[in-house]
Order: structure tokens, then sequence, then C-alpha cells
């Protein structure tokens, strides 16, 4: 059922969502969190059809906000709401709340949306599109226990990394950090599996991917190793290799869906590592409301850091290389040449002794007598 208010308010679009429910028969609230999305008409469709996804295993209440940009000083002058009430088939297991802010209302998109939050509920507010710079400090971010955005949609999303580390707060996550997880695990299992000390590691994907930033700086944070990033040409995040004193352990995924993981002493194997749409990466965030101190170690490592600790690698392997060339310069040059002889030492010096005349061959008249 779609109910559609124009010039509205938070007292009528909640005395349509009451009408709604009995309307189709379920006056009850079975709902456990609010899911506050804000984005633009241009992706509001493509976010809304994710959070219907995963509110089959969330049931919640969603609210769209869309700010309306207005195109004449009169219009922005003016404030006025516009509502879509979703309830039902429509709404996924939940309720939908679309709203359409236009005028001076821009501003003030909490006062609008605080009277529709579920009482007693968790709140979480999702960005798709381009965050806030502080979301702890965003009127609509305030509103929330845990702040959702996606680096990935972002016009620089490694600058925007440098950004959410300034600002970070305790609830504060990434789409781009839950990417990651299977990564995380089957890394973390392998070196579960046998005790190896790694010395170093390799990220390869996407130029520009802040997954395998991510992924490169929780590498360099929790095993304390120079960690170097490398470019491919994807999908996404295509190989991750820990060099160990026993054999490197590779997780390898060119395609996108399927990864072969090779470990020092054991045959390979297939792993399924495919990529997953953005209503399994938002049903996962929704399973934990407490904040991730492992996303903020890892992002607080920054990216500058990673750069620093990416070069170390090169530079001192090429540091032992001319080590070694100058130690072997030296040596040759302690090693002693043999000296040359004098043109006098070589006058004085005397003349070989003639080489002995062979003995004369023995006659007949010898033989006979």
């Amino acid at each position: 059922m779609k109910i559609d208010l124009t010039e509205t308010n938070s007292s009528k679009i909640n005395a349509a969502m009451v009408q709604a429910r009995r309307d189709i028969g379920t006056p009850a609230i079975g709902m456990v969190l609010t899911l506050v999305i804000v984005t633009d008409e241009e992706n509001a469709y493509d976010a809304l059809k994710s959070a219907n996804d995963a509110s089959h295993e969330h049931p919640s209440r969603i609210v769209v906000v869309i700010k309306r940009a207005s195109r004449s000083p009169r219009s922005r002058r003016e404030a006025r709401l516009d509502a879509e009430v979703r309830v039902g088939a429509d709404s996924g297991s939940g309720e939908t709340v679309v709203l359409r802010l236009h005028g001076e209302l821009v501003d003030h998109a909490q006062s609008v949306v605080l009277p529709l939050l579920l009482p007693d509920a968790p709140v979480v507010v999702w960005w798709p599109g381009g965050p806030p710079t502080d979301l702890a400090g965003d009127p609509l971010g305030t509103l929330g226990q845990r702040r959702i955005t996606d680096t990935y949609s972002c016009e620089e999303p490694i600058g925007t990394l440098a950004s959410r580390a300034a600002a970070y707060a305790p609830g504060d996550t990434d789409l781009a950090w839950t990417r990651i997880t299977p990564w995380r695990s089957m890394l973390a299992a392998a070196l579960d599996q046998q005790s190896l000390s790694v010395a170093s590691a390799t990220v390869e994907g996407e130029d520009e991917n802040p997954s395998c930033e991510l992924l490169a700086m929780w590498l360099a944070d929790r095993l304390g190793v120079p960690v170097e990033r490398t470019l491919s040409s994807g999908p996404g995040l295509t190989a991750v290799r820990l060099v160990t004193k026993d054999g490197d352990i590779v997780l390898d995924r060119a395609d996108g869906a399927l990864a072969t993981l090779c470990m020092p002493g054991q045959p390979d194997r297939a792993v399924a590592l495919k990529r997953r749409d953005t209503a399994e990466l938002l049903a996962e965030e929704l399973r934990r409301l407490d904040p991730d101190n492992t996303y903020e170690s890892a992002l607080k490592f920054g990216v500058a850091r990673l750069e620093q600790s990416s070069a170390q690698a090169p530079a001192s392997a090429s540091a032992s290389a001319s080590a070694s060339a100058s130690a072997s310069a030296s040596a040759s040059a302690k090693a002693p040449k043999p000296a040359k002889e004098s043109p006098a030492a070589a006058a004085e010096a005397p003349d070989p002794a003639p080489a002995a005349k062979p003995a004369p061959k023995p006659t007949k008249k010898s033989a006979a007598k």
C-alpha cells in the first residue's frame, strides 16, 4: 500500500502509517530499528531497494530523506514537506517513509525525522552517496547509534579515508570496510593454521579502491610489517600475499567470484569470495550496533603511514643490495695485487742455464767393442 501526502507534517505522516497498518491487518509493530537514509533523487531508488532487501533480516522502519534543491530564491524561502508512506509488500518487512524536503526545511531535516523514529529502538543513519565531513556532528548523524557511509561512492576515496580518520567517532563505519570481511577472516584463519612469522605483505587491487587501502592498513596495523600496495585491473581487490620464511601465503581472486588459497606445505584450495551487493553489506552492518574498534584502529593507522611502510620494503632491499656491493668492492680493494718487476731488476737477473744437450747415439764400432 502506498499513500502520497503533499504539503504535510510529521503528525499527519504518523497518522497515515497507523491507518495503513490497520487497513492491511497488521496493527502491531514488529520492527527492531529505524534506518534513516540520507540521499538524493539519483541514488534514492537503489538505496531504498537495498534497504528493503536488508529488512528481510532486520525488520525496520525506513525513513528516506531527500533534500530537493530549489531553483529560485522564492522557492528557497518556502518550506514544504512531501511524503510517501509504504507498508506491506511495497516496503519489505517493515515500513517505509520517503520524505522530500523543500526550501528552508532542508536545513532542519532532523526536526522532521525525530517524530518518525521508533520509540525505544536503535537508530542507524546511512549515507549512500557523499556523506558530511563530520558524521557525528551532523544534525541527522546525532540521531543514530551507528553511522554508515560508503567511501567507494565518493569522488576522492583515498582522501575521504583521511577525513574519516580525522573526524572518527565511536559508531562510524564504512561499507568499504565491510567488503573485506571475508578477506580478513580467510587471512586470519590461514595464519591460525600455521604458526608463521610474516616478514612483509602485498595487497593488489584496483586504483582508488578504498577497500584495498583499508585491508593494507589493517595488515600493517595488526602485523606490524611493511605492506606494499600494487595495482591491478580488478575487479576490486584481487590478491594478497604474505611473505614468510617457509614460503608465501597467497590469496588470489582474479575473477571476482572464486579465489585460490596457497599455503606452504599444503595443496592449493578454492575459496568462495564473491563480490557482495549493497543489500548484503548493509545487512551485515545492521547485525552489530556497538563501535567497531578494529575498524577504528585500521582507519587511524592512516594512508600516509601506509605509504611510508610500503616504501620501507624496497628501500631496505636496495640498502642491503648496496651494502653487499660495497662489501664486495672493499674486499677486492684490500686484496694484494702482484708487484710489477722493475727494468733494473730484470737486467740484474742472471740468464737462465742453457739446456743440456742430448747424449750422442752409439755408433756400430762402439757397439761391437
